[in-house]
């Protein structure tokens, strides 16, 4: 039990400390983090808990794997209700134990048994060994056993009271006694009762403490008398102090109830039960005490170093003192109470996957208490043990009999013919949670209402009840829902039995409600999953969920959380308001710091979805979740926030999609989940995406999808029937020599039906065909003068030695590769009648086709596995076949394209864009293979990527018994490490088998001793050719019949099997640190390689998949999927290489190229999959030259091309020789930079000269004065014509910029220039006399006195400035005195224009101004 489990934990923490040894409680009040769990040596648990930890399977680092010494405190324990616990918990160790041969040693301990000997052997005990056995005579204090039985009836209920503490007092005088009852209030009555006595007899000193330094603190307690109790429901520092009370002699009597004698180890000289009738929450009803209860009380009676001999006493009714008279003289022998659960237990092992058939799960009886004894003593379980001494026919009846019940009950499905199990979702959830199959516990847990509650749950239903309770007080349910509501009101109650059924109820109910949770998910009802979610945290944090969310942080004061619910404050409205404000709204100044503070701690989270159509019935979504809150350690944890997730449609009460995500702490970027989503027509006006946490009450986001501006995909033709022709023999190729090549006599069906498009024409051909449907051979059909482009170098490699014998050897024609690794001369290649390549390395060939002569002459392109387009390499492919038309556009030379590829959706469309008519179009059904698949889909549950992933090595294993037993496998993963762990796996599953070597190889080490071959790239050459060749060579069991291989192999050597297995379609993306799905047409790959055509007529794939995708794939890989563009993602890498090859020399050429691509042409039939709002001529062109001018701006960005977005007029602009170095120099004097790489540009010149007109820069020589008139000449109309443009599109701040530009190049000045500088004759530094001018004048008239400022003779600014400027003019010489007429006509302009630009100062006459200067020019 917990209270035993923390008290041993305490006790070995402090034994083991000096050792180093860490001690940790895993139950269910005290979680571990994994973390936690490793760092620790010794665990101390209950047997529930270590049940449900290792019901679970979590992985490689699995708990109950890396356990290497299992005790089980009083195993005893088997004849009680828990016993088919301990029974469950040794059979699945000691499996374990023989199935990854990894000892873990089991150590029982338990009071003295009869029948130790049926113990020992279901330990698997050796009983010379490892076998003690200690009666009653070896017992160190011997124990004098006293029998009380009181016979009573109601009337005398009290009497009977009396007699008993009659005969607990006189028991206790002079003696250290421990009087246990089995309620916690009679542990008061029955102490406070025998004080009464021993004051009514006058010998209270007989319980006095004894005088010491510790009796002051003992005199304070409850009883200074020398009595004190002990209950469950004490304070455990309360507890704690009765103990050592007790154990230092300072209290004589200790009455407690029965959990402190499996508790804390503290004997007394006499121990006294007092009734033997116990209430037992769990049935709602009273019981008798337990005979090992008895037994384990007993045991605190004699304490080793004080006394000679014990003394226990049960007082009970007379009519059960013979029954407890037996059973502890007697003892009769333990019996098993497995029968009882054997169909939770059969379920529990049929989710973990240890059972997964009749005959597994006989087995696994074998291992049980239950086997031994019914062996033992026949008779009492019902058996009649001659006609069936192993008990192999009884015990599959009962195994029958348990399925047959859980299949009823939808937990497993159990097909009876073949004997097989297979785990649901509702029988997983109830094992993980620990729910019966008969929901025992939710039904009978406190169902009973007595009469003396009645009163008190009214008081509840009052005081705590916040919802109606259905049923009332009277019945059952009402009573739990009652006592739930006070548990998650924090009510206190009173009366024993209700605190039991109260401790009862709180203790299962968040396990059932996360159990109801997870089925509500499973069946896919929105809103009661959300009900359920909400009721779930309702009871972990005991608090309603319509409380203010801010009650989750136990640092507010309750005033404080009172106050925020009464003025309605929210979390969004704190939020938006300052701390100051907060505390205010308050009345609490210093706290609104800390509330603002909380708000922000409460986890949060925006969405934002973008949704992509797939097919007219599949979307894709893309989520970007972005954390809004603040990170507290203290508050959130250290690892991340959980949160579920998951699509509804509001209007059909439907969950489409859902998923448990994980919000890291070190995760401070957006988070990306993609997932796909059923549509159906008419569309839908929307979709709700409700993310809840799983944690935090008012912690929650929506985000809506809508499908107003939707556009769905257009249908996809039909496919090609095949025909039912007569098969081909090779003899049709009409030359002997080509004949030679092929080993069989006849074409299969798909070849015989394109034979002769491909063999006798040239159109171009597009052949969609299942893997293994002979495309290969289609493609030689085709053959000579041809580049053959695979995906992977890994294929290229494949064709290379077979066409290097094949074609090369036979028929002498020279066969080339070309890929990252082989790189021949180009003699050699031109010299080449075949080069095998690869996609990237054809493109960089390709590029320069102008100087590569072989790469013009090609005549036929074969493209392998076409409908790779969809896929991160798609766009290589989309612009080798856009270059290739290209090529033939300008050599007037056709290049006869041919596609391979799997079965499409959209052939057509790749077809068209391919230039194929429809007599080159073969598009076949997915289902048209040479040797027919049958495929198997399975999916399984679990949040994380490893314990999924090892959940799955035993469906493998009996996939492979039941699918191919004697036939080679071929098993995929995703890393190297998971070929190992899957390898290990399997092997320890041939361990348990009776023949462990049915796949052996006894040439080989390891793996390959069993029959077990590994392929990855970590693997030595030589060790993978090995490997290669003994599997291909595999027949009869001599060699490696199982191939366990990381999924690259599918795309490299061709290695068929009768099955394949898809261990999941996940792997690890180094970029984005998580996992994420294979492309489809991975999957499909892999598959390809089931069926081998020669030895089968059918093949076998099991794809086993994360639940939530089943859907997917089940549509999907029996479905042709569509191909779409990927080239959006990289366009700019593309446009790039083609600017540089020469193709691409404008943007209207970079939008002519894109309209090559096969990206256009599905946007065009898909454009809500590119973000296209719809398909009008003007929107696609809007959209297009949107995509150009950001491609181009990013490769601009990047300095990898240059954009000439000047006029065209200034293209011819002359750059003469060594004017790049003055535009350089004249590019030091100028404000604005332009690119250093660019000056012997015409375009970076224009922009110079314009910069020094306005600056007025002196130019460097007299030809750029003629090339600055040039610039201004065409500036002023381009201008024009882009203000027009402007002003038509309604762009009102371009219009207003264009304006001052004109102005710029009008004045010749800068816009941020002082307005003066743009009249004549004035330069920048002439600007100081105007203000030296305005200020004199200021000056001037505020010295005079008030009085006489109307009467002084003023001189106006205007005047002033004319004076100033004129003798600054002639002082400095600026121009000679004969042309002075016309500077002072023009600068009179000036100052007309200065009076009206300078702020009125007071009025002033005007006056005559004389101006001295040399005698012969004098102005008035």
């Amino acid at each position: 039990m917990k209270a035993l489990a923390a008290e041993m934990t305490n006790y070995f923490s402090k034994r083991l400390e000096p050792l180093g040894i860490t001690v940790k409680e895993l139950t269910g009040d005290m979680q571990l983090t994994k973390g936690e769990i490793l760092r620790t040596q010794m665990l101390v648990t209950t047997p529930e808990k270590w049940d449900v930890v290792t019901r679970k399977s979590v992985g490689d680092v699995a708990l109950s794997q890396i356990v290497r010494l299992l005790i089980l405190d009083e195993v005893h324990l088997l004849h009680e209700d828990r016993g088919p616990v301990l029974e469950s918990l040794v059979a699945r160790t000691i499996r374990q134990v023989e199935s990854t041969q990894s000892m873990i040693r089991i150590l029982g301990l338990s009071a003295t048994l009869p029948n130790y000997l049926d113990v020992a052997s279901f330990l698997h005990v050796n009983p010379y060994i490892g076998l003690f056995f200690f009666d009653s005579r070896f017992r160190p204090v011997p124990l004098g056993q006293t029998f009380v039985g009181i016979k009573t009836t109601n009337k005398v209920k009290e009497f009977c009271r009396a007699v008993t503490n009659r005969s607990v007092y006189h028991q206790s005088i002079s003696h250290l006694v421990m009087v246990f009852v089995h309620a916690r209030n009679a542990t008061v009555r029955t102490a406070m009762g025998l004080i009464e006595m021993a004051k009514n007899h006058g010998e209270t000193s007989f319980f006095q403490p004894d005088q010491g330094p510790d009796y002051g603190q003992c005199e304070k307690q409850m009883f200074p008398d020398g009595f004190g109790i002990h209950h469950a429901g004490m304070l455990r520092s309360d507890r704690s102090l009765m103990e050592s009370m007790f154990s230092r002699g300072h209290l004589k009597v200790l009455v407690c109830t029965a959990t402190l004698a499996w508790g804390v180890n503290l004997p007394a000289h006499a121990v006294i039960i007092k009734g033997t009738q116990i209430y037992d929450a769990k049935r709602g009803a009273v019981v008798d005490l337990g005979i090992l209860d008895v037994m384990q009380i007993f045991g605190r009676a004699g304490r080793p170093q004080f006394d000679k001999f014990g003394e226990g006493t049960i007082i009970t009714t007379h009519d059960k003192l013979s029954h407890y008279l037996t059973l502890l003289t007697q003892q009769n022998p333990i019996e098993s109470q497995f029968q009882e659960s054997l169909a939770d237990n059969l379920n529990a092992e049929i989710a973990l996957g240890t059972v997964t058939n009749v005959e597994e799960a006989v087995k696994w009886l074998s291992y049980t208490y239950l086997y031994v004894r019914m062996r033992a003593n026949p008779l009492v379980y019902g058996i009649n043990h001659k006609m069936d001494p192993s008990l192999e026919l009884y015990r599959k009846e009962l195994v029958v009999e348990s399925g047959r019940k859980l299949d009823k009950a939808r937990m497993i499905r159990f097909e009876e013919r073949t004997g097989y199990f297979a785990s649901t979702d509702l029988g997983r959830t109830a094992s993980h949670f620990y729910i019966k199959y008969n929901t025992i516990e939710v039904l009978h847990g406190g169902d009973t209402v007595r009469d003396e509650e009645v009163e008190e749950l009214e008081q509840l239903l009052c005081n705590y009840c916040e919802l109606p309770a259905a049923g009332g007080v009277e019945n059952g349910y009402g009573k739990i829902n009652i006592l739930l509501q006070t548990y998650i009101g924090r009510g206190e109650v009173d009366s024993f039995s209700l605190i039991s059924d109260l401790s009862y109820v709180a203790q299962n109910a968040a396990r059932i409600f996360r159990a109801l949770f997870e089925i509500a998910l499973r069946k896919r009802w929105p809103a009661m999953t959300y009900r359920l979610l909400t009721l779930c945290k309702v009871i972990d944090k005991r608090l309603w969920g319509f409380a203010h969310p801010l009650r989750q942080f136990p640092v507010l004061p309750p005033t404080v959380l009172t106050r925020l619910e009464e003025r309605n404050l929210t979390v969004d409205k704190l939020k938006e308001m300052r701390k100051d404000e907060i505390g205010h709204m308050l009345h609490h100044v210093s706290i609104g710091l800390k509330v603002k503070q909380c708000v922000h701690q409460i986890p949060s989270i925006a969405m934002e979805a973008s949704i992509q159509p797939i097919t007219r019935t599949v979307l894709r979504v893309r989520l970007i979740v972005t954390p809004d809150f603040r990170w507290n350690d203290q508050v959130h944890g250290s690892v991340g926030e959980p949160w579920w997730l998951w699509v509804e449609d509001p209007v059909n009460d439907h969950i489409y999609h859902s998923e448990y995500f994980l919000l890291q702490k070190k995760q401070v970027e957006p988070q990306n989940i993609i997932f796909t989503i059923p549509i159906f027509e008419p569309l839908p006006s929307q979709y709700y995406i409700r993310a809840v946490s799983d944690r935090w009450l008012g912690a929650e986001a929506v985000c809506i999808i809508n499908f107003q501006h939707l556009i769905l995909p257009e249908r996809h033709p039909p496919h090609t029937e095949l025909l039912d022709l007569q098969p081909l023999p090779v003899t049709a190729l009409g030359n002997r020599e080509y004949e030679s090549l092929y080993k069989f006599t006849h074409f299969n069906p798909i070849q015989t039906q394109i034979f002769h498009t491909l063999y006798h024409t040239d159109t171009n051909v597009l052949l969609g065909a299942p893997t293994g449907s002979g495309k290969t051979i289609a493609a030689e059909m085709a053959m000579f003068r041809v580049v053959y482009i695979a995906p992977l170098k890994a294929l290229v490699r494949e064709r290379i030695e077979d066409w290097k014998i094949r074609i090369e050897e036979k028929l002498g024609k020279k066969v080339v590769e070309l890929t990252g690794d082989v790189t021949p001369d180009m003699r050699a290649i031109a010299r080449a009648d075949l080069i095998v390549t690869t996609p990237e390395k054809w493109d960089g060939v390709s590029r320069s086709w102008q100087n590569r002569s072989y790469v013009q002459k090609v005549a036929i392109l074969i493209i392998d596995e076409i409908h790779l387009l969809g896929e991160d390499r798609g766009p290589v492919l989309e612009v080798i076949v856009s270059r290739t038309n290209f090529i033939s556009s300008h050599t007037s030379k056709g290049v006869r394209v041919v596609g391979l590829s799997t079965a499409l959706a959209n052939a057509r469309d790749l077809a068209d864009w391919l230039g194929i008519r429809q007599v080159g179009l073969f598009n076949f059904r997915p289902s048209v293979r040479p040797v027919p698949l049958e495929v198997h889909i399975h999916g399984f549950p679990g949040q994380h990527y490893c314990p999924r992933m090892a959940s799955m090595n035993k469906p493998s294993f009996q996939a492979i018994r039941s699918h191919s037993p004697a036939k080679p496998v071929l098993i995929f993963v995703s890393s190297r490490r998971q070929t190992r762990l899957t390898a290990l796996d399997l092997i320890a599953y041939l361990a348990t088998e009776d023949d462990p070597k049915q796949w052996l190889d006894s040439n080989l080490k390891l793996t390959l001793a069993f029959g077990i071959g590994m392929h990855h790239a970590g693997l030595h050459e030589r060790d993978r050719k090995t490997v290669e060749e003994l599997f291909v060579n595999f027949s009869c069991c001599v060699f490696p019949q199982v191939l366990i291989a990381t999924s690259t192999l599918a795309w490299g050597v061709n290695f068929p099997a009768h099955l394949v297995i898809v261990k999941g379609t996940e792997y690890y993306d180094g970029k984005t640190r998580r996992y994420v799905d294979y492309p489809i047409t991975d999957v499909l790959q892999m598959m390809g390689r089931a069926g081998r055509p020669q030895f089968d007529d059918q093949g076998k794939a099991v794809i086993l998949v994360h639940d939530i995708k089943k859907d997917f794939y089940k549509k999907f890989l029996y479905e042709p999927f569509p191909v779409e563009s990927s080239l959006l993602g990289v366009l700019s890498d593309h446009l790039n290489a083609e600017i540089a090859a020469g193709t691409i020399a404008s943007k209207q050429d970079a939008m002519d190229y894109i309209t090559w691509t096969y990206f256009f042409r599905r946007l065009v039939m898909n454009p809500s999959y590119y973000s296209l709002e719809d398909i009008s001529h003007e929107s696609i062109n809007k959209y297009l030259s949107n995509l150009v001018e950001r491609s181009l701006r990013d490769l601009e960005c990047s300095y990898c091309i240059e954009i000439q977005e000047d006029a065209e007029e200034y293209a011819e602009l002359p750059v003469r020789h060594n004017e790049d170095q003055l535009n350089s120099q004249l590019a030091q004097q100028l404000p604005l930079q332009v690119n250093p790489h660019s000056y012997d540009s015409a375009h970076t010149k224009t922009h110079l000269l314009l910069q020094a007109h306005f600056s007025h820069v002196q130019l460097p020589c007299s030809d750029y004065t003629t090339d600055t008139k040039t610039v201004l000449d065409n500036a002023i109309r381009i201008c024009q014509a882009m203000l027009d443009v402007a002003a038509s599109e309604g762009w009102l701040v371009t219009a207003l910029s264009i304006c001052n530009l004109v102005q710029m190049i009008v004045q010749g000045r800068w816009l941020h220039d002082s307005s003066l500088l743009t009249l004549p004759h004035i330069e920048q530094q002439d600007l100081y006399l105007f203000r030296t001018a305005r200020y004199f004048l200021y000056f001037h008239y505020h010295s005079v006195p008030e009085e006489q400022q109307t009467q002084q003779r003023q001189i106006s600014i205007l005047e002033l400035s004319f004076v100033f400027f004129i003798e600054h003019m002639y002082t400095c010489g600026r121009t000679n005195i004969t042309n002075f007429c016309g500077v002072l006509k023009d600068s009179f302009q000036v100052m007309l224009w200065l009076a009206a630009s300078f702020p009125p100062l007071p009025s002033i006459r005007h006056a005559s101004c004389t101006f001295q200067g040399p005698a012969s020019h004098r102005w008035n």
